[in-house]
């Protein structure tokens, strides 16, 4: 035990601990415990989480060592900070009248073939500035922090040509350095086909012979992912393109079955990619072949609620088949504007029938093998990172019940305080 503790946070009403199952993903009934202790505290010494559990333990834990710094939780709820798998938030601007179109009735393919769409980001992101990319980029997660989220995965494929995608790339490497935020950087040149390509098939040998080895050599990039989708990229070039960026060891990642059936999640189990993400329209194989993986099922609901569907994915039976079940925002500038995760978390429950219980774990501790961070984060447990949030609740049920604030009363990112709201303590209801 060090002479000094960092930061004691003591006086959690709820510490929602999240911790899994010797270090294994979460399925079936293991995705429905928090891991929750009543009364409790949590040390911090060198970022990282000292002694978490009841006031007592842990005050007998540090016997008599100094603390630096005391934050009294006031019975609130406190939990990891949110681990969000899959974004696409460094872009230019936000396609509002997109999302209007398609409230009459314009589906996301027909925008797309009118010039709309990923199309029309990638034209605009091309045309920016690096430094103003970087400016409105850094903002925009400063916001997610402020909701919680502590880490997050941002993918390129705004670019669709080398020299745009490494600048994205760079964007990203330097969120990760510029802000408080763990950053995971995941090259998606697979995107789209742009425009300029009368063959497709020479795109797809542009992003496997030039695009893949030059960001590997440029080490920009710890994932791969293809948007394997009618119209988009087929399972065989999907599978090429992952296979290529294998070879240059990336980790493996499919946008898979999100607007049609193509079969994407039975390629991620078959390859062992890191994730399989949306699965709107997965089949009944895929959800089998995802139940006996260790790939993870990353499940976005804002998406289909930002497209205005009524359709999602099919979280109960996933988790039944024995998937481990991960959440994300898929925070873009069209199809998914939100970047906030308590929201994610509230209509997964709301529309996908996930228990508040199973939604946090989701949201946290699985989306952390996601991203391959599961050592580091995701749970509060001796040696991790200490990342926490203290959400001004009394019970963890209410972060997704009681949808559309932000709760958040302060974040902590390794161990310190890296956001706080002003002020809201004295118009808190905690404890009346």
């Amino acid at each position: 035990m060090p002479e000094v503790i960092d930061l004691l946070l003591r006086g959690a009403g709820q510490l929602l601990t999240c911790r899994g199952p010797s270090g294994e993903l979460k399925r079936g009934e293991g995705l429905s415990d928090p891991g929750l202790v009543r009364g409790a505290s949590i040390a911090v010494a060198d970022g990282k989480v000292l002694a978490a559990g009841t006031d007592g333990e842990v005050s007998d834990a540090l016997g008599g060592a100094s603390i630096a710094r005391e934050i009294d939780a006031g019975g609130r709820v406190v939990l990891p900070g949110w681990v969000d798998p899959h974004t696409h938030a460094v872009f230019s601007r936000y396609r509002a009248d997109e999302y209007e179109a398609r409230i009459r009735g314009d589906s996301y393919l027909e925008i797309e073939r009118r010039g709309g769409g990923i199309k029309r980001t990638v034209r605009e992101v091309r045309e920016m500035d690096e430094e103003k990319l970087f400016e409105i980029s850094r903002r925009r997660l400063l916001r997610m922090l402020e909701h919680g989220t502590t880490t997050v995965e941002i993918k390129s494929g705004y670019g669709l040509d080398l020299e745009t995608e490494l600048k994205m790339l760079r964007v990203i490497a330097r969120l990760g350095d510029e802000t408080p935020l763990d950053v995971v950087p995941t090259f998606m040149g697979a995107h789209q086909k742009p425009p300029g390509y009368a063959d497709g098939a020479v795109y797809v040998k542009a992003v496997i012979d030039e695009m893949i080895p030059a960001v590997a050599k440029a080490g920009l990039a710890r994932f791969i992912d293809v948007f394997c989708e009618e119209g988009v990229f087929d399972l065989g070039e999907t599978r090429a393109i992952l296979e290529a960026g294998r070879k240059h060891r990336f980790g493996l990642k499919i946008h898979a079955d999100e607007i049609t059936y193509l079969g994407g999640a039975e390629l991620a189990a078959e390859l062992g990619a890191i994730s399989a993400e949306h699965l709107i329209r997965i089949s009944k194989e895929g959800i089998r072949r995802l139940g006996n993986s260790d790939t993870v099922a990353v499940l976005l609901p804002g998406t289909s609620f930002g497209l205005a569907s009524r359709t999602f994915a099919p979280a109960r039976e996933l988790i039944d088949a024995g998937a481990a079940v991960a959440l994300a925002t898929d925070f873009n500038p069209g199809s998914a504007p939100s970047s906030s995760m308590p929201l994610t978390i509230s209509i997964a429950c709301s529309q996908m029938r996930m228990t508040p219980a199973e939604a946090v774990n989701a949201a946290t501790y699985n989306a952390a093998f996601a991203i391959g961070m599961n050592r580091e984060l995701g749970s509060i447990e001796i040696g991790k990172k200490a990342d926490i949030i203290v959400y001004d609740v009394e019970d963890y049920r209410e972060l997704p019940s009681r949808a559309g604030l932000n709760h958040a009363l302060m974040v902590i990112k390794k161990g310190k305080v890296v956001w706080e709201r002003e002020g809201s303590r004295v118009r808190s209801e905690v404890g009346l």
